[in-house]
């Protein structure tokens, strides 16, 4: 793909990955969007992984195909499809993001795995590629790549989901009405056992926002145990703690950050949501390599990620304070001691309330000079 190429009228933006991944690749669609203002701009991820494009005001279509669809799941989606578009881009380097690609247009561009020989066929598919670096580079930084192989300008800006009377779909299922400023969102379960901290340390961070004056929204995907974990959170308090777990999509959880005092979460898609939105940010990371999956703070607009992958309690990126604690091991980029994602994480089960609770201050605290800077 070259700058002088015709502007594409149709282009298919392939994120077949996570919820998380799918809300990172919304500064790629923003640059697509801000670049060429009349095309149809599509987007296709798994099915059930489409929330974060909620309200997206730069994608027309969300196209949702089963993970690991059988022969008539191929079938719907290659007939959805097939040759439908001017322009293709897939953000995934594996075989199926590449094939979905080769379906769906006769241009192509993507990130490809290496430059090896079985990564041949997907280099010499597509007019232009990008290596993927899995280590020192941003996911979003990674994915913006694609813009620079287009030659048009890029846009870092992650678009967190939305939709209207979002503040009415909240607040039913709260034990009051919270004016702006007076409750903190935390969200103590992530999917994977390997990212989770403990509910000691939970408890305690709860107790301490409670001693503030905050009143807790808590908040968690529909899995039972997610929201078993949430409720038995929130009842471990008398009065002014509250479980949205499973109750609420991302659009909404957009409205009710927008106007918390605070957000503190592990390593999660709420948790870079959260980020995007622009509320004080406390990311309690474990194993993860913050580099490459640290969230990305709001207004953040440079090259180079805001993480070092370095032994210490935490490092500040804007809106964000990303807490990982002191192991000799950490981060190891791998799922756990055991690596597997239901494998215990040391660094996690390790890492004390203290220094969570100390984080959390000197978030709020930086969040109230913001505030009044902004004043």
């Amino acid at each position: 793909m070259t700058a002088t190429a015709a502007a594409p009228q149709r282009i298919l933006l392939i994120a077949t990955r996570q919820v998380g991944d799918v809300l990172l690749v919304t500064p790629l669609l923003r640059s697509l969007r801000r670049a060429y203002p009349a095309a149809v701009i599509d987007a296709l991820v798994y099915t059930n992984k489409g929330g974060m494009l909620e309200g997206n005001p730069d994608c027309n279509t969300v196209i949702e195909s089963d993970e690991h669809p059988d022969l008539a799941g191929y079938r719907a989606l290659a007939r959805r499809i097939f040759r439908r578009y001017d322009l293709a881009l897939t953000t995934q380097a594996n075989d199926r993001g590449h094939f979905y690609a080769l379906l769906a247009s006769s241009r192509r561009i993507g990130i490809v795995p290496d430059n090896g020989w079985k990564s041949a066929w997907k280099r010499w598919s597509c007019e232009a590629v990008t290596v993927l670096d899995d280590v020192t580079t941003h996911t979003v930084v990674q994915n913006l790549r694609l813009a620079d192989l287009l030659a048009i300008t890029r846009h870092y800006e992650v678009v967190p989901p939305q939709v209207p009377n979002a503040a009415d779909a909240v607040r039913p299922h709260l034990l009051q009405t919270l004016a702006p400023g007076t409750y903190a969102v935390v969200h103590p379960y992530p999917m994977w056992r390997y990212k989770r901290w403990t509910r000691a340390g939970w408890v305690a961070l709860i107790a301490h926002l409670r001693t503030r004056g905050l009143d807790v929204v808590l908040t968690g995907g529909p899995d039972a145990d997610e929201r078993a974990f949430c409720a038995a959170l929130a009842k471990s308090f008398d009065t002014g703690v509250a479980s949205l777990a499973g109750t609420i999509g991302f659009g909404a959880i957009t409205s009710l950050l927008r106007s918390a005092a605070i957000f503190v979460g592990p390593d999660t898609s709420v948790t870079h949501q959260a980020a995007a939105v622009g509320v004080p940010v406390v990311a309690i990371y474990g194993p993860t390599n913050p580099v490459k999956w640290g969230p990305w703070p709001a207004h953040g607009n440079s090259d180079p990620s805001p993480y070092a992958m370095l032994n210490r309690p935490w490092q500040h990126a804007g809106n964000v304070l990303l807490v990982q604690g002191i192991a000799e091991c950490m981060p190891c980029r791998m799922e756990g001691c055991e690596r597997h994602k239901e494998s215990y994480s040391r660094c996690l089960d390790d890492l004390p309330a203290a220094m969570v609770i100390t984080a959390v201050e000197q978030a709020l605290a930086d969040g109230a000079g913001r505030q009044s800077g902004r004043q």
